[in-house]
């Protein structure tokens, strides 16, 4: 698959449909229901060519910390003439969002499984080695974005590959600041690979296989 054109000028979105998602926390044995309302979705993982400007590589971008994610988002915002989504994105206890803000950022949890399901009902949207980048598979290493299946609406690398920060605080009066990453990675074990796995990190950590995807709101 040929990426090269990718630009700031002309990334490209995937218009995702509203729809309802059921969620659960086995931590807490906990599950709650969420409405989405339409919203717009990158097909793939930011790369490192789309993150620094002049490198090539159409791999995910990892090592990237949740606040250089949203401090990226805001970036590319302004590269493309859009509102920035957050103040204070350096500041995990006080960042604010801009809601009726035309600019990148990141998918809520919620969105993001729903997304990832794509409209399916089972644990993955597919055959894992099919879709997948995994422990079992990936040779101990990152892939290029797009060398597996897609799902149903056209969204790559949902699983495996790398983790994907999300919005939201995990459980603020357990974990405080800790936000949610989802998805699975080229390290991750089979069972770790799929649509309603949670995990959660301190926003300042940043690690090998955990990137991040753009969303924006649908206007």
């Amino acid at each position: 698959m040929d990426h090269e054109g990718m630009s700031l000028s002309n990334y490209p979105m995937v218009k995702i449909p509203g729809g309802v998602i059921d969620l659960r926390d086995d931590r807490t044995q906990s599950k709650w229901q969420v409405e989405i309302k339409p919203f717009l979705l990158a097909p793939y993982p930011v790369t490192t060519a789309l993150y620094d400007v002049g490198d090539r590589d159409q791999k995910p971008v990892v090592n990237v910390s949740w606040h250089d994610a949203i401090s990226f988002c805001n970036h590319l915002s302004q590269q493309t003439g859009l509102q920035p989504f957050y103040s204070n994105p350096n500041d995990g206890e006080s960042v604010i969002c801009h809601w009726e803000s035309n600019g990148f950022r990141l998918p809520s949890e919620a969105e993001w499984q729903y997304a990832c399901k794509a409209g399916t009902s089972g644990y993955r949207y597919g055959e894992i080695d099919q879709i997948a980048w995994y422990r079992d598979n990936s040779g101990g290493s990152i892939h290029e974005i797009g060398t597996k299946e897609p799902n149903a609406w056209g969204l790559y690398d949902m699983l495996g590959n790398v983790w994907e920060w999300c919005w939201d605080i995990y459980d603020k009066n357990v974990y405080g600041s800790y936000r949610i990453f989802r998805g699975g990675s080229w390290a991750e074990e089979e069972r770790g690979c799929g649509a309603s796995c949670r995990r959660r990190s301190h926003p300042s950590l940043a690690i090998d296989d955990l990137g991040f995807r753009l969303a924006r709101n649908d206007k």
